[in-house]
């Protein structure tokens, strides 16, 4: 099938499922390390990781050999039967994380494992109230969708009771400042809780937060936040949830993002890294709680849970991030990556602010500054289609209120020059984007 027929088969025959977003205008045909080839032969250099999930790249060797014996050895079970790779997956998660994290609940996407979150949190407390942050994404399911802010909101129908949003301390963009006009977080966060409080009809359950907001704009929690946050929570005895399906395993250049606070939640969510590009996802909490939550009856059945192929792909996972040091590489690729950016955001007026941490990166355009009122949008749109017809596939965030923002994560297992040759097209798509509007 030629591209033009292939493209018109989507249009005939696919949901359209991104918003107002469209499919990209070429058919993927392969993906290997850090790019995607087109049928036509086109060379995309990946630097969004798939869906900010292929950690190891593109079909990588250890994974593929991985898949082939393990769906012809054992694929998929009843759910109430174990398998070898979902005990010894759970455990060593358990081992890579600190006391008191020690269950795990292997599941497949980070929408349901954060349902699975919420629903133990609201069992285990006897309360039902949820906060996130007002630009949070969570997933689609029911509890993940009412705790996500960002977009999906309007249109649905009357939300769950009892969900309530907390201002995000965003420093390139600050709500509250203090006498220097910076972000004032402290009084931000406080203000935040007063509101919740007044809201609240006594029944805070959990507070579920990402260590980096990613859709919300790659907004980096200012040091001492998730410290605060926690207290918050421990005073009003619920529970804190943090969803890392972007930030765990390695990618920020810790194993886990909270592990830079000392913070440790009460319940921690893993997905799309943990399967490096396939299917799995897994909620994680302390024996006290599973016992409790164990003992009022706690129910997640689904067709998938502790399903034994993506559980050995995780195990997988797990021996490259520690066999290839994966940990440093993600620093020292992500301060390479960073320092390219930094140093375009000193010859691109248009770029406004550079953050995120280890290859999770962010880069914001002003581009209403710049360009005029919605030039921002514009300019974000532009950029990003000259980036692809240079052969870089780049996301890009655009929220009211703020310029776009790339969301820019390659694999872990990218190399200098891919880094640098990713630079360096976005550096020649701002030139002729800026130059086209």
């Amino acid at each position: 099938m030629d591209p033009e027929t292939a493209g018109g088969a989507a249009e005939r025959h696919l949901i359209r499922y991104s918003g107002k977003a469209a499919f990209t205008s070429e058919v993927i045909a392969r993906a290997a390390g850090t790019s995607v080839f087109t049928e036509s032969g086109r060379e995309l250099l990946d630097f969004t990781s798939g869906q900010m999930s292929a950690i190891l790249g593109h079909s990588h060797p250890a994974i593929v050999a991985t898949v082939r014996d393990q769906v012809a050895h054992l694929d998929h079970l009843h759910s109430g039967m174990l398998s070898r790779p979902v005990i010894d997956l759970s455990r060593r998660l358990a081992e890579s994380l600190p006391d008191p994290l020690e269950k795990a609940l292997l599941l497949t996407t980070g929408a349901e494992a954060n349902e699975a979150a919420v629903r133990m949190a609201k069992l285990v407390t006897g309360r039902h109230e949820v906060v996130s942050f007002a630009r949070s994404w969570h997933g689609m399911t029911q509890a993940a969708a009412n705790a996500t802010y960002s977009a999906g909101r309007k249109g649905y129908g009357p939300a769950a009771p009892g969900n309530f949003a907390l201002p995000v301390p965003d420093r390139f963009h600050p709500e509250i400042v203090d006498a220097d006009g910076s972000l004032d977080w402290r009084r931000q966060l406080d203000m935040g809780f007063d509101l919740i409080d007044a809201q609240s009809v006594g029944s805070l359950a959990a507070c579920l937060v990402e260590p980096i907001l990613s859709s919300g704009g790659v907004i980096e929690l200012p040091p001492g936040y998730l410290a605060a946050l926690a207290r918050k929570c421990r005073e009003r005895d619920m529970l804190l949830i943090l969803d890392e399906a972007q930030t765990g395993l390695c990618r920020t250049g810790d194993w886990y993002a909270f592990e830079a606070e000392g913070v440790v939640p009460d319940i921690l969510t893993l997905s799309k890294t943990l399967g490096a590009g396939l299917p799995l996802a897994a909620v994680l909490t302390s024996a006290e709680i599973e016992q409790r939550a164990h003992d009022l009856g706690f129910l997640f059945f689904t067709t998938h849970v502790s399903d034994p192929l993506p559980a050995a792909v995780g195990n997988t996972v797990l021996d490259v991030l520690v066999r290839d040091h994966l940990d440093k590489r993600a620093r020292d690729l992500g301060a390479a990556l960073r320092d390219g950016l930094d140093e375009l955001a000193t010859r691109h007026e248009v770029i406004g602010d550079v953050r995120g941490r280890g290859l999770l990166l962010g880069v914001e355009l002003v581009g209403d500054q710049v360009l005029g009122e919605g030039g921002a949008d514009r300019l974000g749109a532009a950029v990003t289609r000259r980036c692809f017809d240079l052969g870089l596939h780049m996301n890009i965030v655009q929220l009211p209120g703020m310029g776009g923002t790339f969301r820019i994560a390659p694999p872990l297992t990218a190399s200098d020059d891919e880094i640098a040759r990713g630079v360096a097209i976005l550096d020649q798509a701002l030139t002729d984007a800026v130059r086209g509007l």
